[in-house]
């Protein structure tokens, strides 16, 4: 079954209502029971068996989970109403007060802040690496360690992990892996295959790809997906809406054919901005140049439209350079068809290049560098 299936015909029939070439929305919170003893028989019955009701199972975000859970190779996806509760469900499902979490540097920037302000209440102790060498997991590992937290490639400067040697180390003592896959897509990278317990995205990126959803999605076996949808999601109660869950499907019906256009054009950018006597480092894992080009060949099958560099300038020639942009909104997401720019704090430009005319772009590019 090819991902281009998935994303555009896995499941569908089952929701075709009235020859609908779009599955309609079931835009509801509560399905009823035809009589008393069904309901009663409800009880004993798995949680994903029947509709319910919409915090625990909708039929559309059923469908949605579905897809993505097959794009990724793994047996479940439990979908929630944002990035950072499918982040924060994910860890909170292997750590407990007192045990010890080792994570990458540059993480995104709320999960970092998740373990090591929110989980401190907890007594949640936290060791933060580079990642660019697996022996830096192992010398960071206690006794007392329960998960390793990985982001490959990283979305500020692009660092990358060797996924298969560190989850090896994991696995070997015990210790469960999550994996922030939203960069890669489950195009681009199956982490699942590479043997990752448990991988989350930002579903407002680049599998809704739209801009107007806020979504996230935790994949992995049905063991694990069964334990955070009747504790971590159904507690805490960080549900999609059937209408964002529709959004949802209406974007994966066309992430195949936009991350070719968002590596294509990412890497043409990049390659311009790469020889530009302004700039003087791009972190693109997809360039030949960048320092773990031969590691991303190995555990990638493409690369996305979302690259950092830095200019030859003060900080002050950055911001000119930034407000001269024309084509590149500033703002913070990405994975849209808008491109767009944010500066980091040690003045490093982060840019999303989104699927306008890539030539277009660059004269962008050019004109403010200049």
């Amino acid at each position: 079954m090819t991902d281009e299936y998935i994303c555009g015909h896995l499941g569908d029939p089952d929701f075709q209502y009235f020859g609908a070439v779009i599955p309609p929305i079931a835009q509801n919170s509560l399905h009823v029971f035809p009589n008393l003893e069904a309901m009663q028989a409800y009880g004993a019955a798995p949680k994903d068996s029947q509709y319910i009701y919409g915090r625990v199972l909708n039929p559309t975000v059923d469908l949605v989970q579905k897809k993505i859970a097959a794009l990724e190779r793994g047996e479940k996806a439990a979908l929630f109403g944002s990035g950072m509760a499918a982040i924060s469900s994910a860890i909170m499902t292997f750590l407990g007060t007192g045990d010890h979490i080792v994570g990458v540097r540059h993480m995104y920037g709320p999960a970092y802040r998740f373990i090591t302000e929110y989980l401190a209440k907890f007594r949640v102790e936290a060791t933060f690496v580079d990642g660019l060498d697996p022996g830096e997991f192992e010398a960071a590992l206690r006794p007392n360690t329960k998960a390793l937290y990985l982001e490959s490639p990283t979305s500020m400067y692009f660092t990358l992990q060797d996924i298969e040697k560190v989850t090896a180390l994991a696995r070997k003592r015990g210790i469960r892996t999550i994996i922030d896959n939203t960069w890669c897509t489950p195009l681009f990278q199956k982490p699942l295959e590479l043997g990752v317990d448990l991988v989350v995205h930002s579903v407002s990126k680049y599998l809704a790809g739209h801009s107007d959803v806020i979504s996230g999605v935790v994949a992995g076996s049905a063991e694990l997906i069964d334990k955070i949808n009747v504790n971590e999601r159904e507690l805490f109660g960080g549900i999609p809406g059937p209408f964002d869950a529709w959004l949802i499907m209406r974007g994966l019906r066309t992430l195949p054919v936009r991350m070719k256009q968002h590596q294509e054009n990412g890497l043409k950018v990049a390659a311009f901005l790469e020889q530009h006597p302004a700039v003087a480092r791009v972190n693109h894992p997809g360039l030949a140049s960048f320092p773990q080009h031969a590691l991303a060949k190995k555990q990638m099958r493409g690369t996305s439209g979302l690259l950092s560099f830095k200019l030859r300038r003060d900080a002050e020639g950055v911001r000119k350079f930034i407000n001269s942009l024309k084509m590149f909104q500033i703002g913070v997401s990405w994975g849209g068809f808008e491109s767009l720019v944010v500066k980091g704090a040690d003045d490093t430009v982060r840019i999303a290049v989104g699927l306008e005319n890539a030539d277009e772009l660059i004269k962008d590019l050019d004109a403010a560098l200049a």
